[in-house]
């Protein structure tokens, strides 16, 4: 997106947009201070119905280009058009906003007014389109209306991934159109990264701390195993003297120690599942926590575990029991 593109004048404007189009790398471009992500116009008008008021409802100002570039899908009734006169007071609604408003199944041809507007103006839906998220999944879907009224910057749709190219010659014609005015733009899937910014930065802060986490505990582990055999060496010899295969005696050592892994299990599967939970309450799309998540964990959990044990009490199973019985 073009930002300060509604600095050089409508005239302009409309002229470097045309430009832009003569680029075959450029499949569309419209002219809106909205986008459904980063920095954007937060236009919040109230609703009225039957002469009395509704709720509040998010307003984009958009051109007959806004659905084409932003592959909004059209689901009933028609698109704006600069051919037609008097779009002005037209309206494309999303879903949400249909359903409010309790326009039926088949909201095209039917008004509501705003009140914002003196004259408390009122808007005919000429199109309807689907539900798509113009904030983060944090909120749900708001009613959203669209009305014909282009400025602010250009939001460029192209048709190639030779983004470098399509830049350069967009800077070149903004040069011959605007030197007072610096050439400056973003990308709409940045934008949304951006937005889960947080998100991103305590994912990665938590995966470092679980992998430090598992390698501390298997420091521990391992510290535990080394003592528990030097406490057991005689015990391990005459085992294997008695005929006890390797199995046997991982198995031996390893009991007590999976025990212990199980009774963390408990402590930490609740205490993991209220803190998620409270998480991803303040999302308003999100995942459902299952018991196969949890069973996965442990899974991981007793691998590691395992073969931190395994190192060391396998180790001291192929020992000669000879040299341990001769320890004092």
């Amino acid at each position: 997106m073009l930002r300060d593109a509604y600095k050089m004048g409508s005239e302009k404007v409309n002229s470097y947009k045309d430009e832009l189009l003569r680029n075959p790398g450029i499949a569309s471009v419209s002219r809106s201070a909205f986008v459904p992500a980063g920095e954007t116009d937060n236009h919040v008008q109230g609703i009225f119905k039957n002469n009395e008021y509704l709720r509040k409802f998010f307003f984009y100002d958009v051109d007959e280009q806004y659905l084409p570039t932003l592959g909004l899908e059209l689901i009933k009734g028609r698109n704006f058009s600069a051919e037609l006169k008097n779009e002005s007071n037209k309206a494309i609604i999303n879903e949400e906003a249909a359903k409010i408003l309790g326009l039926g199944d088949n909201p095209v041809g039917k008004t509501f007014k705003r009140a914002a507007d003196p004259e408390n103006e009122e808007f005919t839906v000429i199109g309807v389109i689907k539900n798509f998220h113009f904030k983060s999944l944090h909120n749900e879907i708001d009613p959203l209306v669209l009305a014909y009224n282009p400025y602010g910057g250009l939001i460029i749709k192209t048709k190639n991934a030779e983004v470098s190219k399509i830049l350069d010659f967009a800077e070149k014609k903004w040069s011959k159109f605007n030197s007072q005015q610096a050439f400056t733009y973003s990308f709409l899937d940045e934008s949304f990264e951006e937005t889960y910014r947080n998100e991103k930065r305590m994912g990665i802060i938590l995966s470092a701390f679980t992998m430090l986490t598992i390698f501390v505990a298997c420091l521990g582990l391992f510290g535990l195993i080394t003592f528990a055999t030097e406490q057991r060496f005689k015990e391990i010899g005459i085992r294997k003297v008695l005929g006890a295969n390797i199995g046997e005696i991982v198995g031996m050592l390893a009991a007590d120690f999976i025990k212990l892994i199980f009774v963390a299990f408990l402590i930490a599967f609740p205490l993991g599942y209220y803190a998620m939970q409270k998480w991803l309450q303040d999302f308003a799309y999100r995942i459902d926590l299952n018991i196969w998540q949890f069973i996965l964990a442990a899974i991981i959990t007793l691998a590691i575990a395992l073969i931190t044990i395994s190192f060391k009490s396998i180790k001291a199973a192929l020992q000669n029991p000879v040299k341990s019985l001769r320890t004092e």
